[in-house]
């Protein structure tokens, strides 16, 4: 039994494996396409595009690792079915079931591998491929409105002109209030950069209101003491999905601490967690396409549908996250519902085929 676990699992890894590589390939080198039209701006060499789609490769990893091994499995099935190992298989005492389980590790070990690679490597590499993007066009990072980036903090209400890509400020205004919401300072400093865990800022203009007087004072530098730390401003450079679980948290808290929306990032939150356990759920809902009749198909329509379904759970997930974002649903919802969607049509599949 351990021999033929071993060979299924095999079996079904190599498939995966090839998949994945297969359309990470296909991805690179849209990518090199999309940036090679930006050759020549600032110092965005040919060597700084190579860089760029490099690290972006995780990124695309951890996307499409589900679909290559729904696609995988969809072949492994196929062809074990066109070979009638299947049959044989089966008649030697593996229930479907038995079969699910066995196969279910491989899922398991790609659902592990999917967490890390989404969670621990690009999170770094996807804000190192914009960071490297960006320094080479001579560009800044994207501001949510012409004005800058603004943030909440306590009573102060923040405005960042430019966000550089080592996280360093430039042109930032602090607008400090009372408890009763009257204005009390203005500080406008020309840099700011985050050393020591603090904040400090240098060349300041700030302008105090106090009862009727008003006054103003320069200072060459000083250190401002902020709940706004740099991995914040990851934000602007890696989108929420790419994030690390950690720095979402500690985003997700700052927010609530300031009373704003944190929608978007309790989704992202719960997609981190949910998403890669698509991988055991697509090997699940691909077994059962082995034991389909062989005049519905061969292995390759098998991998013809496979590419269609992954297609189809990846519009899926998008629409209920946008969906589940502008109707205000609950954020585990609009990640889990897809996912769970596809497990129990697989388990369906699977105790129909075992009971027919």
């Amino acid at each position: 039994m351990k021999i033929l676990n071993r060979y299924l699992n095999l079996e079904l890894a190599i498939p995966n494996i090839w998949g994945m590589i297969v359309i990470i390939v296909i991805l690179s080198f849209f990518d090199f396409i999309q940036e090679i039209n930006d050759l020549g701006k600032g110092t965005y060499n040919m060597i700084t595009i190579f860089s760029y789609v490099a690290l972006s490769i995780p990124g695309h990893v951890y996307e499409i690792v589900p679909i290559a091994v729904l696609i995988g499995s969809m072949y492994t099935m196929g062809q074990l079915s066109e070979n009638s190992e299947l049959t044989v298989i089966r008649s030697s005492g593996f229930s479907i079931k038995r079969i699910a389980y066995t196969l279910s590790l491989t899922g398991l070990f790609f659902t592990l591998f999917t967490f890390a690679v989404g969670d621990l490597v690009t999170p770094i590499t996807e804000k190192k491929a914009q960071q490297i993007k960006i320094t080479s066009k001579d560009a800044i990072v994207s501001q949510e409105f012409k004005s800058g980036l603004w943030i909440k903090d306590n009573n102060s209400f923040i405005n960042i002109e430019h966000v550089l890509p080592d996280s360093s400020l430039s042109e930032i205004h602090i607008y400090e209030f009372d408890k009763t919401f009257r204005l009390r300072t203005i500080t406008n400093a020309k840099k700011g950069s985050f050393k020591n865990s603090e904040w400090k800022l240098d060349d300041i203009n700030q302008t105090i209101f106090d009862k009727d007087k008003v006054s103003t004072n320069s200072l060459k530098s000083a250190i401002w003491k902020s709940l706004i730390k740099p991995e914040m401003m990851n934000v602007l450079l890696v989108s929420p999905e790419k994030m690390s679980s950690i720095n979402l948290i500690n985003f997700i808290k700052y927010l609530k601490n300031n009373k704003q929306k944190v929608t978007r990032y309790e989704v992202a939150l719960w997609g981190k967690l949910i998403y890669p356990l698509a991988s055991i759920v697509m090997v699940l809902f691909a077994i059962p396409f082995g034991f389909f009749q062989e005049r519905s198909g061969g292995k390759n329509l098998k991998i013809f549908l496979g590419i269609l379904i992954g297609i189809f759970y990846q519009i899926m997930n998008s629409s209920f996250r946008y969906i589940g974002l502008l109707n205000d649903w609950q954020p585990l919802a609009c990640a889990i519902i897809p996912t769970l969607i596809f497990f129990s049509v697989g388990m369906v599949m699977i105790y129909k085929i075992e009971h027919q």
